[in-house]
């Protein structure tokens, strides 16, 4: 899947969809992309990411406490 980051617009491609939508993980391992080549993994925080279409991630992969109001 990919997504794109928050602070300067680049994408990247997520490595496992898992750590994505699983909302107790703070970090996700990308592989952002440099012209033509795929760069070396990363983990970036799911906060600073969207998907592609600026839309943000939803609450349910972010807040492991999303349906909790206090």
């Amino acid at each position: 899947m990919y997504v794109k980051s928050v602070k300067n617009g680049d994408l990247a491609q997520v490595e496992k969809l898992a750590e994505l939508t699983d909302p107790s993980v703070e970090m996700v391992t990308v592989h952002f992309f440099a012209g033509e080549e795929v760069g070396d993994p990363v983990s970036v925080k799911k906060a600073d990411l969207s998907f592609p279409s600026d839309e943000p991630l939803p609450k349910c992969w972010l807040d492991p406490h999303y349906r909790i109001e206090f």
